[in-house]
């Protein structure tokens, strides 16, 4: 079977330091994974080595069967929506930075029209008012939620996404997680809050830069252990 993602025994070192440690698990194409640990256990780190932002020393990682290395990595990003806890945004008004991704050559043929933007903004509860506004007067959370809107309107069809709900309150961080579990895309996400725990399919528990559990709730709720 090819996983839209697989970790086949990934290890990262920076410098001195293990990040992670022989990882191992699987997403199946339109599965919904969710990395959970405490602090400092390697969540992001799996995110940042499946973007290729960490190279891996041993074992490798896949997407769509392809392996990352920095000759593949390129092709990879152009598939995947990553958004990070604090995305960046530019500067200028918000539709100046919703479209920003629209400017380079690779993806200028594919400008969103204004009834797919408010249809995104529409989607994730955002005031279609809020396309004129400066970016320094958003909120965080408004913030996150337009980087969520700019990776819809790039069309990607998996979600890669770093404790996206911290600066969301909870009709907002419902609105989300809806967007993300009843899509058909594949979802590998970091997050504590506990109503992403119940709605995933798959749960990838962390400690030490390791994988210790893996459950996955197609299966039964069996649990399997790495």
């Amino acid at each position: 079977m090819q996983y839209a993602i697989e970790f086949n025994s990934a290890s990262v070192i920076d410098g001195p330091t293990v990040l992670l440690k022989n990882i191992t698990f699987s997403v199946p194409h339109g599965g919904k994974a969710l990395i959970t640990g405490p602090t400092g256990s390697g969540k992001s780190s799996v995110l940042l080595a499946l973007m290729g932002a960490y190279p891996v020393v041993n074992g490798t990682v896949y997407y769509d069967g392809t392996p990352v290395t920095s000759e593949t990595v390129s092709i990879l990003r152009k598939s995947i929506g990553y958004i990070a806890q604090e995305p960046v945004l530019g500067e200028g008004t918000v539709r100046e930075g919703l479209l920003m991704p629209f400017t380079f050559r690779a993806n200028r043929s594919r400008a969103p029209s204004e009834t797919a933007i408010h249809d995104a903004f529409d989607r994730l509860q955002l005031p279609r008012a809020l396309l004129d506004r400066d970016i320094s007067l958003v909120s965080g959370g408004e913030k996150q939620r337009i980087a969520i809107a700019r990776t819809l309107l790039l069309g990607k069809n998996v979600f890669v996404v770093d404790e996206i709900t911290s600066a969301l309150d909870e009709a907002s961080n419902s609105v989300v997680l809806d967007l993300f579990t009843q899509s058909r895309a594949t979802v590998l996400a970091v997050s504590h809050h506990p109503r992403w725990s119940e709605r995933f399919d798959m749960r990838i528990k962390m400690e030490r830069g390791a994988v210790t559990t893996v459950t996955d709730s197609r299966k039964d709720g069996n649990e399997q252990y790495a």
